[in-house]
Parts: C-alpha cells; structure tokens; sequence
C-alpha cells in the first residue's frame, strides 16, 4: 500500500528497531511508496513512511530491492559530494564510500553479503543513515 512521505525532521532522527519477520507488510509498503516516487526517488526507509524499523528498499536498476537489517561491513574510497531527500526540501553536503559491502536479510529473511560500487552504494549510505536516525 502506497503511505504518505513523512516530512517532520523530529520523526526522521529517531533510530530504528530491527525488522522482524513480522514486518513483511512494512517492506511491501516501502516498495509500494516507492514505485510511487519513481521519478525523484531511488531509495526510501520505513521511517520515511512512518515506521520506525530497520528497513530499507533501493532502487537497482529495473528492480526494487528490500534489505532488512542491514550493515556496512567495509567501506572503502571516501568522497564528499551531495544529496537530496523525498523527505527534506533542497540538497546538502555529506560523505560517502565508493565501495561498500553490506550483510542484510532479503525479502525472505535470509542472510546476504553483497558489495556494492558508486550511485547504488550511495544509494544504500542514504538510506542506512535514515535508519540511524541521520539526517543529511
């Protein structure tokens, strides 16, 4: 189900609970809200719609990609550069890593380890920061 954007910084700084299995229907909503936003948005996190767990949904390329849990295990290649946000009106400076790998529980709430290069690891950055209560 498509959810409203939410826009109150107080709501976006809290730090997320862990997903459980239980969430499932917070992922599909993310994903839902989402493919929504297509065009001026690539990823989003459940507290962007209301949720305060630790659930994200990236855009790659043609598909929508859920990570529950998710870390950043390495990192590598620092950069400055900056981001907008569907929640947060203007752009912003912040830091972010080239290559990054990341641990997460997919869709069905298994283990994953992938590494992940440029925009869609920037992407993933974003979002994480949302989850830990980081606005940019």
């Amino acid at each position: 189900m498509i959810k409203p954007v939410v826009h109150d910084p107080a709501a976006l700084t809290t730090p997320a609970a862990p997903a459980t299995k239980t969430d499932t229907t917070i992922m599909t909503d993310l994903l839902d809200t989402l493919a929504a936003h297509q065009d001026s948005c690539v990823g989003m996190a459940a507290n962007m719609i209301g949720v305060n767990k630790h659930i994200i949904v990236v855009q790659m390329g043609p598909f929508a990609i859920p990570m529950m849990n998710a870390k950043i295990t390495k990192k590598s290649g620092r950069y400055e550069t900056k981001e907008g946000c569907l929640s947060l009106s203007g752009e912003r400076p912040t830091t972010r890593y080239q290559q990054i790998t990341v641990q997460y529980l997919g869709r069905n709430f298994k283990s994953q380890q992938q590494t992940f290069t440029d925009f869609t690891a920037q992407i993933i950055q974003h979002e994480l920061d949302h989850c830990a209560g980081i606005l940019i």
